[in-house]
């Protein structure tokens, strides 16, 4: 049976953030596979080959909203550069580290997965991204990818989440293998609401009512604002979601307006 795609948080209920989750849900369960009874920070739940349990990195967790999720598939550590989400993280119950994704502070080869959920477009050294990825990850290790696709999408959210750079499914896989990954799957996502969003993001680039941790003292901005979305659009844009998580499963999707990889060590 698919891991179920929780919906606890408030960020759950945005159909933007579930549509990527259930996209990372899929291609998780069939690169991975919950682990039994994975509980965050429950030393119970082992490997069932060596009794250990499976070690679970997220690089860029911010506050914590996807250590639920992940906890499907082991013991999650979150770690982010940025100070500011990391008390939110701590009280969802979740081990947090402060420290820069391509100075990760843990030894080599302890991790089973390491995930990067739209967080390597902020980081200028991205190669140093994925080579600590690949140094902490076991050999047969996974990493699990989401970034911004296309360039030419470039609008005034990247500009206030201080993004890098935006993504193409070549480049991106390109990058990864230059790093020693084995690329396992690769493909768009939101593909079914990309005309949406591209035209959005052509006509109205600009969205100055957002906050941002990067643009504001507010200590309890602590990360991106999504626009909100009114009901029933949201409820519809769920159904739409479900729709390409069942999709995104079987095939891979030309174009969206992001990308999910898996890779291997």
């Amino acid at each position: 049976m698919p891991t179920p795609a929780l919906t606890v948080l408030e960020e759950d209920r945005h159909w933007w953030f579930m549509t990527r989750t259930r996209a990372i849900l899929k291609y998780l369960d069939a690169e991975v596979g919950p682990q039994n009874g994975a509980r965050n920070g429950d030393p119970r739940n082992g490997d069932p080959r060596n009794g250990d349990p499976r070690r679970v990195l997220d690089i860029g967790a911010g506050a914590g909203n996807m250590a639920h999720h992940l906890a499907h598939y082991g013991q999650v550590i979150g770690l982010d550069y940025n100070a500011r989400p990391l008390p939110v993280a701590a009280a969802r119950a979740l081990a947090t580290s402060q420290a820069s994704g391509d100075q990760l502070p843990f030894p080599d080869a302890i991790f089973d997965l390491v995930t990067l959920l739209d967080t390597v477009e902020h980081i200028p050294n991205e190669l140093g991204v994925f080579a600590e990825a690949y140094r902490v990850l076991k050999p047969g290790g996974k990493l699990m990818v989401t970034v911004p696709a296309f360039m030419w999408l470039w609008s005034y959210n990247d500009v206030i989440n201080e993004h890098q750079r935006r993504y193409t499914v070549p480049e991106l896989s390109q990058k990864l293998e230059l790093s020693g990954f084995r690329v396992k799957r690769a493909s768009y996502n939101n593909f079914f609401v990309f005309p949406l969003i591209a035209g959005m993001r052509l006509l109205r680039p600009d969205a100055p009512e957002l906050d941002s941790p990067h643009l504001t003292a507010d200590d309890e901005v602590y990360q991106v604002e999504m626009e909100p979305t009114p009901e029933p659009v949201n409820s519809i844009l769920h159904a739409v979601g479900w729709l390409e998580a069942e999709l995104i499963e079987r095939v891979n999707l030309p174009f969206g307006s992001s990308v999910i990889c898996v890779a291997e060590k």
